[in-house]
């Protein structure tokens, strides 16, 4: 009992650690202007939404938040579709062998640093500046290795005997992967999906480079906020916050599949 109680003090003070600074963000959104600097006291004397109201009326932030919604849905699901077929047949037939499985996550050792310049010049040389298809597909080639990696170790925990049922029962590949497989490995579906989207929601080095005014995204509508008159800590807190929601909404829904689809792979 005492040990179960120790383990329970200790996940409480690390969940406490690791919202400290989102509730610290939420509470400066909602001071007054005149209690932001210097910052006297934890809890605000009264509670405003002025800030959002900059945030949306007063700033690019609500173009933004499409932008980056659509960026990071479409990066997601073109991440799917081509992961799902690729990590399958590496899963099942070994398409490739280890050294495939490797240089998937080989890719990765570049830094993003090492190739925005070579990147902004061929799209400035292409004139696909301020484009939102070229962010897509950029974050895309960043996005598909880990997805692919992802879905191969579903792919593998799922049972063969299904898919040999389905043969015999004269199903198409196509079919069983659609059919079969697909439904079984949801919960990895919905993890790798909301694993890409997550990458293309926060990522900031290529988005502040390649995109416009018209394409930018949350991430760098949040460093607007920061001017010549100095940095607007009330919008620039509440702007956070709003780009913060949809990681934490979309943490939860991913946590209820994995553990409701902790047994996707028995066979019955």
């Amino acid at each position: 009992m005492r040990a179960s109680r120790v383990r329970d003090g200790l996940v409480l003070l690390a969940l406490a650690v690791y919202a400290a600074p989102f509730f610290w963000q939420a509470m400066t959104s909602l001071r007054p202007d005149t209690e932001l600097l210097p910052l006297t006291h934890l809890w605000p004397s009264r509670l405003t939404l002025a800030h959002y109201d900059v945030v949306f009326r007063q700033s690019l932030m609500p173009r933004a938040l499409v932008n980056s919604l659509g960026i990071g849905l479409g990066t997601a699901l073109l991440s799917l579709l081509i992961g799902v077929p690729a990590a399958y047949s590496i899963a099942r037939w070994r398409t490739g062998g280890q050294p495939v499985r490797v240089g998937i996550l080989a890719t990765q050792i570049l830094p993003p640093i090492a190739l925005v310049i070579p990147v902004f010049i061929l799209a400035r040389e292409a004139g696909l500046l301020n484009n939102q298809v070229l962010i897509a597909v950029m974050y895309l080639s960043f996005n598909l290795p880990f997805v692919v990696w992802i879905l191969s170790g579903f792919f593998l925990g799922l049972p063969q005997e299904v898919e040999e049922a389905a043969l015999v029962d004269g199903a198409t590949r196509m079919q069983i992967l659609r059919l079969v497989v697909v439904p079984m490995a949801l919960p990895g579906l919905i993890a790798a999906g909301v694993f890409s989207f997550v990458l293309a929601w926060n990522e900031f080095l290529f988005a502040f480079i390649l995109t416009g005014i018209d394409s930018r995204t949350l991430p760098v509508a949040l460093v607007g906020l920061i001017t010549q008159a100095g940095t607007q800590v009330g919008p620039m807190a509440a702007g956070t916050v709003l780009m913060s929601v949809p990681v934490i909404a979309l943490t939860f829904i991913v946590q209820r599949y994995l553990v409701t689809g902790l047994t996707f792979g028995s066979v019955k």
